[in-house]
């Protein structure tokens, strides 16, 4: 990545994000929330609020820049490459539908390897409980977004996507979001499965607990967020 990309789309690009965000909360009930927590309330279960879109592009940016690290790329190891192959059938195959779902995207968006464990995004839905075979590796797209590297290769996408993956991603990062996105699922199986056993047993739930069953899960690297 170029000095003036970074200084271009780091410096201005992703500020205004962040400084168009700070003048909508100010004042509010949001100012003083992490960003993670001000994603979630103004989600508000996809009836979006005004704040949503700066907050998330906020987000994104963070989470791109931090995907990142010199002399990146390369091939993960450990339990992450174990869950490529096993998804994928090889690293080599992950890599292909990668840059195919990221090259497909139309106009300017995000591609994501996402972990899924098998929850509905359905109000009032029953989730079957996940078997090993439903905690998957699974690549997902998302549109409105500019992504940075495509400054430096005339908006040629595959030459910049090639970049990304052989050279600059951080797979230690994404092993380490892996985990945390892992132990959350199983967190929130537990839950579920007391919920369950209460329910049987006739014992009342908490209903404030219910309110906060949120729909949407936001990841970054800071140890005392509970959002994934």
């Amino acid at each position: 990545m170029s000095r003036e990309t970074l200084e271009y789309h780091w410096g201005k690009h992703h500020r205004t994000y962040v400084e168009n965000l700070n003048k909508q909360v100010v004042g509010t009930d949001l100012e003083g929330l992490s960003l993670e927590d001000i994603i979630i309330v103004t989600y508000n279960k996809g009836d979006i609020l005004p704040a949503f879109n700066n907050a998330a592009q906020a987000w994104n940016h963070d989470f791109f820049w931090e995907s990142m690290k010199p002399g990146g790329g390369g091939k993960p190891s450990g339990d992450l490459l174990d869950l490529i192959e096993r998804d994928f059938g090889s690293f080599e195959r992950f890599i292909e539908e990668f840059k195919s779902a990221a090259a497909t995207q139309f106009g300017s968006g995000w591609a994501w390897l996402a972990y899924k464990a098998n929850r509905l995004d359905v109000e009032n839905a029953v989730n079957p409980w996940p078997s090993e075979k439903d905690k998957k590796l699974v690549i997902v797209k998302s549109p409105n977004a500019v992504n940075p590297l495509v400054w430096d290769y005339f908006n040629q996408r595959p030459d910049y996507i090639s970049v990304f993956m052989e050279k600059l991603v951080s797979w230690e990062t994404v092993n380490t979001r892996l985990e945390k996105a892992k132990a959350r699922a199983a967190e929130r199986e537990m839950e579920e499965e007391r919920r369950r056993k209460e329910e049987e047993e006739g014992k009342p739930t908490n209903e404030e607990d219910d309110d906060d069953d949120l729909e949407m899960y936001v990841d970054n690297d800071n140890d005392d967020s509970e959002a994934e």
